[in-house]
């Protein structure tokens, strides 16, 4: 596989090969050296766990890893595991579900709630039966709040980014905030996924892209801090916008904060406003078509500065959504190359090519 190289010295670095982006060798190569490493979000527990629902099938990155995942609770504690039958493949679970246990409705194979292979009709004779092939195969899962994430090979370092997140917006008790699904979004963006990230991961664009964001955000001052495996972006309020009044003893006690923007390796954001969080999940589907998920959870349902940030919000998607869709057909460019970055402006665009990198050049278990 080619080999991906952005120098560490951001003032002398070129952005990636555009390979990346446009190869079918990089694009299927990043299903394993990338996503099957990294944590994605399966839901709200709570809302997934309603009533007497024990056990729920979810899907690790649909239309892209497929990869079918069964979650599974019994009294507070909540499993993931494969959802695929160990004797000959069929999909356990279709919907959620109240019992018990775990029944395959091929041959009956049953199992526990832990995954545990526990009968088999016409197996008695089967030597070693149940062995620990017969047990369903366990799945890395880890909470955050009410959310759930998972991964089938981790390397990114859920809880130490998830301590560093709580640095910043741990008192916001995010616990308490209520999902609206009636305004959770789904935008189609006809770009590699990769692309629509590096947008995010810089402020740089803004005053020529965003007039009205712009207008809220002292650009002057916009942060870029970059830790492992996650970029965090802070915007500060131009006079009269609404500010997120963090305590005494924070970070950022006495900045006027208008937002904070996480972005965590591969492609989960979480932004985080005067009014509540909005989670956004940036999914590919073919190198040059990428669904991204905006889910809404709001602090207070009376705050009305909500809306006009859904507004706000809608407009400058359609803005990234405009530039990204360019970059990708300026890449498809015989006459372009690379290019390379501003040191003051793009260090999370920097960071993220240099983390794919790293991955990409990483030989995978399955392939020594």
């Amino acid at each position: 596989m080619k080999k991906f190289f952005v120098d560490n010295d951001i003032t002398k670095a070129r952005t990636i090969d555009k390979d990346f982006y446009l190869s079918k060798e990089a694009w299927d190569n990043a299903k394993e050296n990338i996503f099957s490493k990294s944590w994605q979000y399966l839901g709200d527990k709570n809302e997934l766990f309603k009533g007497a629902v024990k056990t729920y099938p979810r899907t690790f990155m649909e239309n892209y890893l497929d990869e079918p995942l069964l979650l599974t609770k019994k009294s507070d504690e909540i499993k993931c595991m494969s959802n695929v039958c160990t004797h000959r493949g069929f999909i356990l679970s279709h919907h959620p579900a109240e019992s018990q246990n775990l029944t395959c409705k091929y041959h009956g194979r049953r199992f526990s709630l832990e995954g545990e292979c526990l009968s088999m009709p016409e197996f008695k004779s089967v030597e070693g039966f149940p062995a620990a092939c017969d047990h369903l195969k366990k799945v890395d899962l880890k909470s955050w709040n009410q959310f759930l994430f998972a991964s089938l090979n981790p390397k990114v370092d859920f809880d130490s980014i998830f301590s560093k997140i709580n640095e910043r917006v741990g008192f916001l008790n995010i616990e308490d905030f209520t999902h609206c699904p009636q305004y959770d979004k789904v935008y189609s963006v006809n770009a590699h996924w990769a692309l629509y990230c590096e947008n995010f991961l810089e402020g740089f664009h803004i005053p020529f892209v965003h007039n009205d964001l712009n207008a809220l955000i002292d650009y002057g001052e916009y942060e870029t801090l970059c830790y492992e495996d996650m970029v965090l972006q802070i915007g500060y309020a131009s006079d009269g916008t609404a500010t997120i009044d963090v305590p005494e003893n924070h970070p950022d006690t006495g900045k006027k904060v208008a937002a904070y923007y996480y972005w965590i390796f591969p492609n989960m954001m979480l932004n985080f406003y005067s009014w509540g969080v909005q989670l956004n999940f940036i999914m590919p589907l073919t190198p040059k078509l990428t669904k991204v998920h905006f889910i809404y959870y709001l602090k207070d349902l009376q705050d009305n500065r909500f809306t006009d940030g859904d507004q706000l919000g809608d407009k400058t998607e359609r803005e990234d959504e405009f530039v990204v869709e360019g970059v990708q057909s300026g890449l498809e460019s015989s006459l372009y190359q690379q290019g390379r970055f501003s040191p003051s402006m793009e260090q999370g665009v920097h960071y993220f090519q240099q983390r794919i990198c790293e991955y990409m050049n990483t030989l995978s278990k399955s392939k020594i």
